[in-house]
């Protein structure tokens, strides 16, 4: 499959800024699964491009001296190859137990250990696709999709404690319960085409750990779907959260109220 996406992030400020900076994961990760035909983006001041930690394709974005709005556009081609059952044949480089670490987003309460407890089999059994797939239908049976209900602050135990949340809280929730368990699982930010879902087409999903009879490496599963990642998604970042992975996030000097408008589109070849 291709996808052609268009992702603009506009932003406007009720007074002047003296200065911005933003960390950007706004580029189609290199991968077997996936490449990108055409990308481009589209910023103002100075953008420096980099890899970051996690093999992400970055860019450092830096605005000096006085400005009230800002819009980043990225934009390309992405050719997609379905992933058998899920299943990304990656040569890392990082160890899968970096991913065992819980972060201040994932960390686990009780209430998380009882969902952990009643979704995944016990410690000593090595959890496999379908055992993670049951966590997920879970977790959206707990915390259902509702946009706008929660913000990018918001723990995996607030999450469930008020039982709404978006695509980022399903994935903390799971990453939360993975690491519980001592599963490695990280964060996956990207796009998908959102065919009749309803969902916007900028997403959050997980990467998981698993030992089947017949493969043991990452698994991708969309946890707010509860189903395995197909060639409708397009991976931009991996991390151990929203914080490490997120699309666009940074820090500002001045502006005093902040607007923002994010307008995604995918159309599928």
């Amino acid at each position: 499959m291709q996808l052609t996406i268009r992702h603009e992030t506009h932003y406007a400020y009720s007074a002047p800024l003296a200065y911005t900076i933003q960390q950007l994961h706004l580029t189609p990760r290199i991968e077997p699964q996936q490449r990108a035909l055409s990308w481009h983006i589209a910023t103002p001041g100075r953008c420096h491009a980099y890899t970051d930690a996690y093999g992400n394709l970055s860019h450092m974005l830096t605005i000096n001296g006085s400005h009230q709005s800002l819009s980043l556009v990225a934009h390309g081609v992405v050719e997609t190859i379905y992933p058998h059952k899920g299943r990304l044949n990656l040569v890392d480089t990082l160890s899968p137990l970096l991913f065992t670490m819980p972060t201040p987003l994932t960390q686990a309460n009780p209430a998380i250990l009882e969902l952990t407890a009643a979704s995944l089999p016990d410690r000593r059994v090595t959890a496999g696709t379908g055992h993670l797939l049951r966590l997920a239908e879970h977790i959206v049976g707990k915390v259902a999709y509702e946009s706008g209900a929660t913000m990018v602050t918001t723990t995996a135990g607030d999450a469930l404690a008020l039982g709404r949340g978006v695509c980022q809280d399903h994935a903390h929730l799971f990453l939360a319960c993975c690491h519980a368990w001592g599963i490695p699982a990280r964060y996956v930010s990207g796009y998908i085409d959102p065919g009749t879902t309803g969902h916007a087409a900028s997403h959050a999903w997980v990467d998981a750990w698993v030992e089947d009879a017949d493969f043991a490496g990452w698994v991708s599963i969309d946890v707010t779907h509860a189903r395995l990642m197909t060639d409708a998604y397009c991976r931009l970042a991996i991390g151990r959260d929203y914080d490490s992975a997120a699309p666009v996030r940074g820090v500002r000097q001045g502006g005093g109220t902040e607007t923002l408008r994010v307008d995604v589109q995918i159309v599928p070849v």
